[in-house]
């Protein structure tokens, strides 16, 4: 039987893991949510993705925002139905993955996305460093790399409390932040041009125009195996459920456009991650300097909640790895720290590999988590609404054999691994094209594959079963 955790309320460093939350520990409401996931979009990291659209696609301005506003709000419909799940099952996403995958089949799938936790931490870091170098520019950039990295650290050692409280200071801070940039860009005279005339080297073809849809798009799924871990505190009751779904899903499309909006304007002169922060830092100078500057504190320091998001949730899917195989030890606090400290000191490590030629190596790193991420969104939300209609046994999920979804459910690791087989032909990336992907002039639909294919079989397959 798992151990029911305190109310993290009542402790400044979280007691609990990943066992269930009881009915008297649920605390919260929507509006603490919405913060946690809007202030949790306000980086740097997400300036940079939305340079992604003009900057490496070359799509012009009305092309690249209307990918924005569709590549946001689709992908964060599925973001928020994973949202949904935590108040009623109380559980971390990837714990509740035992429901589709098998315990063992669950810590498989989970290993996998641990890459994503520490990718996104080490893109972080990256970004903030390059940032911090601007504000102080007599440090060299391991130091300035290590002193951002230190900071985002201490949010994930205090756990969920913590991250929340930090989720407000970066709505607070991200909102300051963005509103200047947005009216000094508008008033620098090259981002005006740009803005009234355009860009002459855009080209909106199609593969462009789906390549930077399914980026954004893919921004927003990142987040489903992050959010039940923060929903899973609310009520178990509709009007829960519902205010997860909202919360999370206004907060997060929301939080997400405005600074991918500036990372827009940005991506028409910058290629890489210096060129990006230096591009910010000297538009927003030319008209103030000490703007300028705060601007970039505020960032850095706003960031701080956004990047321990991802070593804290990282340190939670490790732990349910452990849980697997050692089902009869209690993972309580001191575990999750001890998780939490390797976690971080492997994305420092991961940042040393990722600093040169940022921008391509994030498009790189982007293409294959979609890869792994789309057959795991499609089984999730095909099991849990359509399957199961939300009712789980999560005490089994705690077992050693794994109760009643066993250790490894073949039929969804089939359709998983077949899902990625099939992706491979209409794939596009820097380093690979599919054959198919060749004969649509380099279209990437790989993850529209692997949504439709994964959905239909699993659901026609378990429903066979059953």
């Amino acid at each position: 039987m798992p151990t029911p955790q305190d109310p993290p309320a009542k402790n400044f460093v979280e007691k609990g893991s990943i066992y269930p939350i009881p009915e008297t520990a649920r605390f919260g409401t929507s509006r603490d949510l919405f913060t946690i996931w809007f202030g949790g979009n306000l980086m740097i990291l997400t300036i940079s993705t939305g340079a992604l659209t003009t900057g490496v696609f070359h799509l012009s301005l009305p092309v690249a925002l209307l990918t924005l506003v569709l590549g946001n709000l689709i992908g964060g419909l599925f973001m928020a139905l994973h949202a949904a799940q935590g108040p009623i099952l109380g559980v971390p996403q990837m714990v509740q993955a035992r429901g589709q995958f098998g315990t063992v089949g669950a810590a498989i799938i989970t290993l996998l996305l641990i890459f994503m936790y520490v990718g996104f931490t080490a893109s972080n870091i990256i970004l903030g460093g390059e940032t911090f170098n601007f504000i102080v520019p007599t440090l060299n950039r391991s130091t300035s790399l290590l002193i951002v990295a230190f900071f985002c650290l201490l949010p994930a050692l205090g756990g969920y409390y913590c991250l929340h409280l930090a989720g407000k200071l970066s709505t607070f801070l991200g909102i300051t932040a963005l509103t200047t940039c947005i009216i000094l860009l508008v008033k620098d005279p090259e981002i005006y041009k740009i803005i009234v005339n355009g860009s002459p080297h855009s080209t909106n073809s199609l593969s462009n125009v789906v390549g930077a849809f399914s980026i954004i798009a893919l921004w927003q799924i990142a987040f489903a195996p992050y959010v039940s871990d923060y929903s899973r505190y609310l009520p178990a009751t509709k009007q829960g459920v519902k205010n997860a779904f909202w919360a999370t899903y206004g907060g997060s499309c929301l939080g997400a456009f405005f600074p991918m909006t500036i990372g827009m304007l940005l991506g028409f002169e910058a290629n890489s991650a210096g060129a990006l922060v230096g591009s910010l830092y000297t538009h927003l100078s030319s008209s103030s300097t000490l703007a300028a500057t705060l601007v970039l504190c505020s960032l850095i320091l706003g960031m701080a909640g956004p990047t321990a998001m991802n070593i804290y949730c990282g340190a939670l899917a490790a732990l349910s790895i452990f849980q697997t195989f050692f089902s009869s030890y209690n993972f309580g606090r001191r575990s999750r720290l001890l998780t939490t400290l390797a976690l971080f000191i492997l994305a420092c490590w991961c940042v040393f590999f990722m600093t040169n030629d940022f921008l391509h190596r994030y498009i790189d790193f982007l293409d294959i988590l979609m890869m792994i991420m789309i057959p795991w969104t499609a089984i999730n939300l095909v099991d849990y609404y359509l399957i199961h209609h939300a009712k789980y046994d999560v005490n089994a999920f705690f077992k050693k054999d794994g109760g009643i979804y066993g250790r490894i459910n073949k039929i969804a690791f089939l359709c998983f691994f077949l899902s990625l087989i099939l992706q491979f032909p209409f794939l596009v990336t820097p380093a690979y094209v599919g054959p198919i992907a060749c004969h649509l002039h380099s279209i990437d639909i790989s993850w529209l594959i692997g949504l439709g294919t994964t959905s239909t079989l699993y659901y026609i397959v378990s429903k066979k079963i059953r």
